[in-house]
């Protein structure tokens, strides 16, 4: 019986201590580019993504999918989401290109959340998905934001021509940056 019991603790403990040094001498892949999941990474990570948003799933919107609020939507989405998540029509940011995981283009009829409760998306669109690069907008957004961008994303399908082209309108071009002024010689001393 001792055997056995030295057994089940060894069998316990060594894929433990492997688990550990896997992770303290750096063998966990940890760059962005030019990653590639581990086995079952996805997976987990969905699973447990999943698990956490499940109990949103039923929420409603207090904010109508009408033509104000989709719009007011596309303006939060434009000022907050585009950067990484992308317009309609266009590839994906280098910022993004850069990100692992990838971030959805959520304006690609590939990548819509239209399938999604509402209740997800604005959980998602809240809290932020760890160690995804997705912050949490409650602090940065008010409750009525999160909202609009969620009922917008919802309907990204089927938006009124007035929110589309919030969507679409072309970026502004940077302004140009100063010519350098070289700076005054100091007198040495």
């Amino acid at each position: 019986m001792k055997k056995f019991i030295l057994g089940l603790i060894i069998g316990l403990l060594l894929p433990a201590v492997g688990g550990f040094l896997f992770f303290k001498m750096g063998m966990m892949p940890m760059a962005a580019s030019g990653a590639t999941p581990l086995p079952m990474e996805e997976k987990i990570a969905n699973m447990s993504l999943h698990a956490a948003t499940a109990k949103s799933a039923d929420k409603t919107s207090p904010v109508p999918a009408d033509e104000a609020n989709l719009t007011q939507g596309a303006h939060v989405y434009v000022e907050n989401c585009a950067f990484c998540h992308g317009l309609p029509g266009q590839k994906a940011s280098n910022a993004a290109k850069g990100m692992f995981p990838l971030p959805p283009q959520l304006l690609s009829k590939d990548e819509m959340v239209t399938d999604d409760p509402i209740g997800v998306t604005y959980w998602k669109a809240a809290n932020g998905i760890r160690l995804t690069g997705m912050p949490g907008f409650t602090e940065m957004l008010s409750d009525t934001q999160l909202w609009q961008v969620s009922q917008m994303l919802k309907n990204a399908d089927k938006l009124p021509a007035a929110t589309t082209a919030v969507l679409t309108k072309p970026a502004e071009a940077p302004a140009p940056a100063p010519a350098s002024t070289p700076s005054p010689k100091r007198p040495k001393k």
